[in-house]
């Protein structure tokens, strides 16, 4: 987001303290009636936190932070939540806020001398400033315990669905193939090594003909991979594992000393999809044969129609040279958004599959009802899409990233039976 570590922590910092200030305003309207050495505790407590925040961001930016990932994660999670409550609280804030400067508004046009302020309170009741200060701290301290909920049990909650992809031109010999999809691994955000070998050994029950891994291997470096690269290998398909790589598996996000660490990071990258197994797709296509029919696999590198994510990969180049005879065509690319930019109604792929979104790992995932803030920036951002016969799957994703958790959308391996 930021090429600059200093322009970086100075925007967080400034959105941090702003804040903070904000919020702080809630805090005094709940703390006014208390002991002024109570009120002393909380402020030493509040801006303590606020002090030492910055103090983290400060040291991580400047990589002077020596921290285990794991620990680093959860302090990342906390703060994340907590951010959270405070942006749900100055909402409440900003109504009573707004409130208030609409009565002064009215009040200075009426001149209405005998109305004194907006505190009014009837019958000894709550004051509505407080009520809405309560309000809000109560939505945000919900959500809070929601966050916590969503890193220890959301995270690895492995939801399995199954999908039929109802192809038109299917050959008669793939008929009933089992196809087992998974994506957005983030090895480098796991912390619970069991609740992620339970989540391997639920993709090899389902048994599948063949497995697509659809991108993001990792956080920001190959490296992240290698701790996980003998649990991860263990998926096993007889027809093979085909994997593609995501905008985080190009070492974008790390700023290098100089060009040939981010090559050397590539090759390794490479390197961890050889020792996986996997056949890493690099804008290129398998042909699968049985019974002298044939259908297509197509792996794209990362192409993103958003401008913030990279243009890697070249569709043209991964289909030169296929056979036209043959008549189904499965693409695998990362981001949902290539879709309707290259693929729908430009080409004669009968499905795609993809991932990225994550569902943000944050909304509502129902039978009658799906949503997230993600919506308003991807078009197709979960579950299975349809136009002119062709298909776009967008997988929930399989790990995590930033929040080590998953509240209301949860991870997710995809089960396909071609028909």
């Amino acid at each position: 987001m930021f090429k600059s570590k200093v322009v970086g922590f100075m925007f967080f910092a400034l959105l941090f303290i702003l804040l903070d200030v904000y919020t702080w305003q809630g805090v005094r309207v709940l703390i006014k009636n208390s002991e002024s050495w109570v009120k002393k505790l909380i402020a030493i407590i509040y801006w303590g936190y606020s002090v030492a925040l910055i103090v983290f961001m400060g040291l991580m930016r400047s990589s002077k932070l020596d921290l285990n990932p794991i620990t680093i994660r959860f302090i990342a999670g906390f703060i994340f939540s907590i951010f959270i409550v405070k942006l749900l609280w100055v909402i409440f804030l900003i109504l009573d806020d707004g409130i208030r400067v609409i009565k002064w508004f009215w009040f200075d046009i009426t001149a209405n001398s005998k109305i004194q302020g907006v505190e009014s309170q009837a019958n000894g009741g709550i004051t509505r400033s407080k009520f809405l200060t309560y309000l809000g701290l109560g939505v945000g301290a919900l959500f809070f315990g929601s966050a916590v909920w969503g890193v220890f049990k959301g995270a690895h909650n492995y939801i399995i669905r199954r999908r039929k992809l109802k192809l038109k031109n299917l050959p008669e010999s793939f008929k009933g193939l089992k196809i087992v999809q998974i994506s957005d691994i983030h090895s480098g955000s796991f912390w619970d090594w069991d609740a992620v070998i339970k989540g391997i050994d639920l993709i090899n029950e389902q048994k599948p003909d063949m497995v697509f891994f659809t991108g993001d291997l990792v956080n920001d470096t190959a490296k992240e991979a290698l701790p996980w690269i003998d649990i991860f290998k263990e998926i096993k398909a007889p027809m093979g594992v085909y994997s593609i790589l995501g905008n985080h598996d190009y070492g974008d996000y790390v700023i290098w000393d100089n060009p040939k660490e981010k090559l050397k990071n590539m090759e390794l990258m490479y390197q961890n999809h050889k020792q996986l197994g996997w056949d890493l797709l690099l804008d290129e296509h398998r042909v699968l044969e049985k019974n002298g029919e044939k259908i297509a696999i197509i792996g794209i590198q990362n192409w993103s129609e958003k401008g913030r994510f990279p243009k890697y990969g070249n569709l043209e180049k991964s289909i030169k040279g296929l056979d036209d005879n043959i008549n189904v065509k499965l693409l695998l690319s990362h981001d949902p958004s290539h879709w309707r930019a290259q693929v729908l109604e430009k080409t004669d792929i009968d499905a795609t599959f993809s991932g990225h979104t994550h569902g943000m790992q944050f909304g509502i995932d129902s039978k009658f009802y799906r949503w997230s803030p993600v919506k308003y920036l991807y078009k197709e951002w979960i579950d299975i899409y349809s136009e002119n016969n062709q298909y776009l799957y967008v997988n929930r994703g399989f790990g995590y990233l930033g929040y080590p958790g998953r509240m209301g959308i949860y991870p997710e391996i995809t089960v396909f039976t071609l028909v």
